[in-house]
């Protein structure tokens, strides 16, 4: 640990390593933890309905551990020598070794990305507390922002738990403290909440989901009310740009909802690490 301390570029070489394995479990939660939710939402229904089917009672267990890594194409199990994020992409050449399905970029893409922003993250916060749980926030918002990009979904049980970390970590003054956090996360919640609603009543359309609600809530949680403007601003400029560049240039059909999520997401990333530079850069530009 006192290596750690007295080699500044360690800590974030480490985490350029643990973020390359955590990515590649990040894969497969963003590609089983929606169908996880929508077997049990059928099974729920079904209950309610009595009608469960052999089928149903006969499925395989599916879990973010079973069943093993498979090829999409002809079934077989994927070797653990075969799974050594991005460097196995690049040597099988993004197929696999078997029957030489092509296998999507995306997984080395979020591997790389995670490790990537967990060197960022270990490089501004040094070995500190702060920086440990500055990762777990930064590895649950890439997968929220990728199953979001999916589904139009933000699951419950990413959002919620890191939600009430948050607010535990404000116990503490980790990065807020309770009265903050507290007004940040019922902030966060009800600013959202009351657009959704404004805009629904306008327009007689929902403009947004409650996973955002939540989302923002949980950056109010972690960060403080003081924080929640910034990163609506970051957000809704960033959403702004890339709708517009979507409509204009691949010719996105206006009519089909882009998720949120994503920018509420990377917007809140930015203020975690530099929402105090970003705050007084604001109120500097307003004047106050």
């Amino acid at each position: 640990m006192q290596q750690l301390i007295n080699t500044p570029t360690l800590f974030p070489a480490l985490s350029a390593v643990i973020g390359l394995l955590v990515g590649s479990f990040l894969n497969v939660v963003i590609y089983r933890l929606p169908i996880m939710m929508q077997r049990g939402w059928r099974k729920e229904c079904e209950e309610y309905l009595q009608q469960i089917t052999e089928a149903n009672q006969a499925e395989e267990p599916f879990n973010l551990v079973f069943p093993l890594s498979r090829c999409p194409g002809c079934n077989t199990p994927i070797k653990p020598y075969q799974n050594i994020p991005v460097i196995s992409y690049l040597f099988l050449r993004g197929k696999c070794a078997t029957c030489g399905c092509h296998i999507s970029m995306r997984y080395p893409i979020i591997e790389a990305l995670t490790a990537i922003a967990s060197t960022i993250v270990a490089w501004h916060f040094g070995y500190t507390p702060q920086a440990g749980f500055a990762l777990l926030l930064t590895w649950s918002l890439i997968a929220l922002i990728f199953i979001d990009i999916d589904h139009q979904l933000l699951p419950d049980s990413i959002t919620l738990p890191m939600l009430w970390l948050g607010m535990c970590l404000s116990l503490f003054n980790i990065f807020a403290d309770s009265r903050t956090s507290i007004i940040g996360a019922v902030a966060g919640y009800l600013a959202l909440w009351t657009v959704f609603h404004l805009f629904k009543l306008a327009t007689g359309k929902e403009g947004m989901g409650y996973g955002d609600f939540k989302l923002l809530a949980l950056f109010g949680a972690w960060l403080g009310w003081q924080y929640l403007p910034i990163i609506i601003l970051l957000s809704s400029l960033v959403g702004a740009v890339i709708g517009i560049g979507m409509i204009i240039f691949v010719k996105h059909d206006r009519n089909v909802p882009i998720p949120f999520g994503p920018y509420l997401a990377v917007a809140g990333w930015i203020a975690l690490l530099w929402g105090n530079e970003l705050n007084r850069l604001y109120l500097t530009s307003i004047g106050l």
